[in-house]
């Protein structure tokens, strides 16, 4: 692995680049704590999923694509003090496996996250004072500007998490006086099954389908897409540096539909100086894309079967990002390409933003 050098103090997110084999992917046992699957597995709220592959192996994709259910969420109006009372808190948080992201921006707003059980919240330091919650400082000592922020974490599986345990009480407490308003949350169900009745229902959910969005017959020019081969190994560090970045250059600008990739582009070189690496390749290529609040899961049993189900040999880019986080904007992206020609091997790009 590799990390590319932080040009600026001014820069917000940092690029780790990973060159490796992907080995035998065995369908009944897949592969769950190895890379690139642990490393898809491992974000936490994905807004965006986008495929790039060549025109040739659409119809393969499109089978795919029609063969399992698009992604679904629900967007919900409610309290934290309602997620943590009754059926609500039996069913889907002590029993089930449920992912929800409430409206806000972290930095400026009160935020609060659930996944894996538990509870995080990111407070400005009058909500944290009024809640009276054990937390701690979000952010470096030095770094948090003039208005301090707090994160609290409470794990809300553990078996103290009941009514009657001081702990919980002091949480109902919290979020009866603290954070009583209703607010937006996005809301995702990771169980196979559903309760009935769903506790959620009266709260009248909105649900939303992520349907696919395709793009075919792209006209573009296509780089190298293949690295070199004397950039295995420590003495090619600087070759796979060079290969990774144009590269990924090329496929952020396809996920962007800019014409500078396309063929017969003539962009006044005053304006814009880029041009596609390689040797003047041209093919037509296709973009899909899935746009919601998708579960981390569902992208990376999407992944195993592109692998799975594309030829050995075609290349193909697979890219998962998240929401907005912090002030700035940022945010994370895990960013995977498997060269053509090249079955087991695969380059893979982390984005990961500066909270």
């Amino acid at each position: 692995m590799l990390s590319f050098p932080t040009p600026s103090v001014y820069q917000s997110s940092k690029c780790f680049v990973t060159y490796g084999v992907m080995g035998h992917l065995d369908p009944n046992q897949p592969p769950t704590k190895s890379k690139p699957w642990s490393t898809v597995a491992g974000q936490d709220f994905i807004n965006r999923v986008e495929l790039i592959i060549s025109q040739e192996t659409f119809e393969v994709v499109q089978k795919l694509v029609k063969e399992r259910a698009a992604p679904e969420y629900k967007r919900v109006v409610m309290s934290l003090h309602d997620i943590l009372l009754g059926a609500f808190f039996a069913e889907h948080i002590k029993k089930g496996d449920v992912m929800m992201l409430s409206e806000g921006r972290k930095g400026i707003d009160n935020v609060f996250t659930l996944r894996n059980g538990m509870l995080t919240m990111f407070l400005d330091k009058e909500a944290y004072e009024r809640a009276g919650l054990v937390g701690k400082p979000d952010g470096v000592k030095g770094k948090r500007g003039l208005k301090p922020r707090w994160v609290v974490e409470i794990d809300l599986t553990s078996p103290s998490m009941v009514p009657g345990k001081k702990g919980f009480d002091r949480l109902i407490y919290a979020s009866k006086n603290a954070f009583g308003t209703p607010v937006t949350w996005l809301f995702c169900n990771l169980s196979s099954t559903v309760p009935n009745p769903d506790p959620i229902a009266p709260h009248a959910p909105t649900r939303c389908t992520s349907e696919p969005s395709v793009l075919q017959n792209i006209d573009a020019m296509l780089p190298t897409l293949k690295p070199p081969i004397d950039a295995i190994g420590p003495e090619g560090r600087e070759k796979l540096e060079y290969f990774s970045t144009e590269l990924y250059e090329w496929l952020s600008l396809v996920r962007l539909q800019s014409p500078r990739v396309q063929v017969g582009d003539q962009i006044d070189p005053y304006l814009c100086r880029y041009q596609v690496p390689g040797d003047g390749q041209q093919g037509k290529i296709c973009k899909v894309t899935w746009q919601g609040f998708l579960a981390p899961s569902w992208c990376r049993q999407t992944l195993l079967d592109l692998v799975a189900g594309l030829p050995s040999k075609a290349w193909f880019s697979f890219s998962t990002t998240t929401f907005s986080k912090g002030m700035a904007g940022d945010n994370s992206q895990v960013s995977l390409f498997r060269p053509q020609g090249a079955s087991g091997e695969y380059v893979m790009w982390e984005i990961k933003s500066h909270e």
